[in-house]
């Protein structure tokens, strides 16, 4: 009997989102949302930090009713007069979605002289994913991404659902908020090993621009670390390869990689790409398997759930995430210490070097007392 869907009643992230950052990380200039004035708020404004102008067809109850066909062709020729962009993106909402709204008749009808990727999406899919693959779809379609590239995000996004799944925010039916432990309490357990000459491995498994945060903990352990003389007792992963990804993700990686070597920070080992995180676990398991299997300790930012416990389950884990709902799984799972940067995404957005965390500051100031 095939297992049953469980029903999660806690909030989810939203698929008109997830489309929204992926037109983003495909350098999209301009991202129409056809469909009412509030929806998708508070990332829209947030990608607006982020470089890409994000505007509304603004549909009212009129439009709930009649469509908004017009109001989406004026839209498109006022975003090429105002911005000037090289590629658009049209997004639809749950409103237009239900009426049926033909958004593609509309961008015929108005003929910009630049791709269009067209993403007819919703939020009522249970798995966000869904809308990361329709705008890939889209712009497959409008040439802007290869077929190569295409099957090897829907991999990726497969594999996401997967984690989430079984360790994730969509592996229990409620799953309550929570900040985690104290970072204090957290700072001073990995100076303790540090200063007793334990052997650690600071694993950063970071989505995308994410990684701008979670590096700045790698950064504050390898410099308390070696204010301590024990740098040579720390392994440095990251999933930050520059040769795979959309545009924007490759982009992260190459400045993140130029921040970590300016601050005299070795990573010993590229576990892969900035939207592998699903993936890069098995990389690391191969790596501790091979080579790493006598460590005492790891500090593990980003996706801590998607590195397998089977080779890391006998070390003292230090994770840091940015999901509150993501605590009780990782503590389940058998890490230790579980941190919580909150206010991580956005301070991630709209940047271009590496941002200082409240762990990473955390672990500064007390290793001034140390």
């Amino acid at each position: 009997m095939a297992e049953k869907e469980i029903s999660i009643i806690h909030p989810r992230p939203s698929s008109i989102v997830a489309a929204l950052y992926t037109l983003r990380d495909l350098n999209v200039d301009v991202a129409i949302l056809h469909g009412p004035p509030g929806c998708s708020f508070k990332h829209a404004r947030l990608l607006e930090e982020d470089g890409i102008h994000v505007v509304t067809t603004g549909l009212d109850e009129n439009g709930f009713v009649f469509g908004g066909h017009d109001k989406l062709v004026q839209l498109i020729n006022k975003s090429v007069e105002l911005f000037n962009p090289k590629i658009i993106g049209v997004v639809g909402t749950c409103a237009s979605m239900i009426i049926g709204e033909e958004m593609h008749d509309a961008v015929l009808e108005a003929n910009p002289d630049v791709p269009v990727i067209e993403v007819e999406v919703h939020a009522g899919y249970h798995n966000n994913t869904k809308g990361v693959l329709f705008a890939l779809e889209s712009a497959l379609d409008a040439g802007i991404i290869d077929h190569a590239e295409f099957e090897r995000q829907k991999y990726l996004l497969e594999k996401a659902t997967e984690v989430e799944k079984k360790f994730g925010a969509a592996s229990k039916e409620y799953l309550a908020p929570s900040r985690g432990d104290v970072k204090y309490k957290a700072a001073k357990r990995v100076i303790q090993l540090l200063k007793e000459g334990k052997k650690g491995l600071v694993i950063m498994n970071a989505k995308k621009e994410t990684g701008y945060m979670f590096a700045d903990i790698t950064l504050a352990v390898n410099e308390v670390a070696a204010a301590l003389g024990k740098k040579e007792n720390l392994i440095n992963m990251a999933n930050i390869d520059p040769e795979l990804g959309l545009p924007r993700v490759r982009q992260h990686a190459e400045n993140i990689i130029r921040d970590l070597k300016a601050h005299g920070i070795e990573v010993h080992e590229i576990i892969g790409g900035m939207d592998e995180y699903p993936v890069a676990g098995e990389k690391v398991s191969e790596l501790i398997k091979e080579k790493y299997s006598d460590f005492d300790f790891a500090v593990i930012t980003g996706v801590p759930h998607a590195i397998p416990m089977e080779y890391i389950k006998d070390m003292e884990l230090i994770s840091v995430t940015n999901g509150p709902r993501q605590v009780l799984p990782l503590k389940e799972m058998g890490h230790e210490y579980v941190l919580v940067e909150i206010d991580l995404h956005p301070k991630t957005l709209g940047v271009s070097e590496i941002v200082e965390s409240e762990f990473g500051a955390t672990l500064r100031e007390i290793a001034k007392e140390a």
